[in-house]
């Protein structure tokens, strides 16, 4: 009982729990439109911080690529998952890398690595070779695009290096909820693209405490906000 009180206390006391609190005691001591919408503010910052809610969100990007699709693949390509303004990569960032090492590993193919630096000084892509060369990969088969700001430039610039490279048909590693629109773009783009997903964020499975709201489920929560308007955007623009 001790545990399950340290607990509750804990998601209580610390954001998103602590606003979320907040919000309740504002809709207890107002009345008319500040209530209902301190109730609304309330109610829909709990369903984001919670795992089912976050999951709802995130089945529609991740259902279609739980598996990674295998082939005769010629080169890896690794589209990266933000950077740090020191230079760090996030952790998006990194699964994706270790996703594609692996892969390397096992296929000993070359590896394109593709992210700009559109607020740091360091190329995203420069840092993930960095990295990859610290791991061992021969920098003979490891390929940069340091120029593109979003998914729609890293397809564009991807294919003008496969066509140097003279290759089509590609492994393309990125998490499993941006694989969707990523995949759609390289296809637009003229490649071959074998999806092969990492970084998943579905749960599927519940306990008492997938009800409680976190502030690591409400981050992932906003990820899955943030695709599913990336693709209305691009939508709207006509690139899908």
């Amino acid at each position: 009982m001790s545990f399950f009180l340290k607990k509750l206390a804990s998601y209580a006391l610390l954001p998103p729990g602590l606003f979320i609190l907040g919000f309740l005691l504002l809709a207890l001591f107002t009345r008319g439109l500040v209530r209902r919408s301190a109730l609304l503010f309330g109610l829909l910052l709990y369903l984001l911080s919670i795992e089912p809610f976050k999951d709802l969100l995130f089945y529609p990007l991740e259902a279609p690529y739980r598996k990674p699709v295998y082939g005769n693949a010629q080169a890896i390509v690794v589209l990266g998952g933000g950077v740090y303004n020191n230079g760090y990569l996030k952790p998006s960032s990194y699964r994706r890398l270790v996703t594609a090492f692996l892969l390397h590993r096992e296929t000993g193919l070359p590896v394109i690595l593709s992210g700009g630096a559109p607020f740091t000084k360091l190329p995203e892509a420069e840092r993930m070779r960095q990295l990859l060369k610290a791991f061992g990969v021969d920098e003979s088969l490891l390929y940069a695009d340091v120029k593109s700001r979003d998914t729609y430039e890293n397809a564009l610039f991807v294919r003008r290096l496969c066509e140097k490279l003279g290759c089509r048909r590609v492994y393309l590693v990125t998490s499993a909820f941006h694989m969707g629109r990523a995949e759609r773009l390289f296809r637009k783009a003229g490649l071959e693209v074998l999806p092969y997903p990492t970084d998943f964020r579905l749960e599927g499975r519940y306990n008492l405490f997938s009800l409680f709201p976190k502030y690591s489920v409400l981050y992932d929560s906003s990820a899955a906000l943030r695709e599913h308007l990336a693709r209305l955007f691009y939508k709207l623009k006509g690139h899908l």
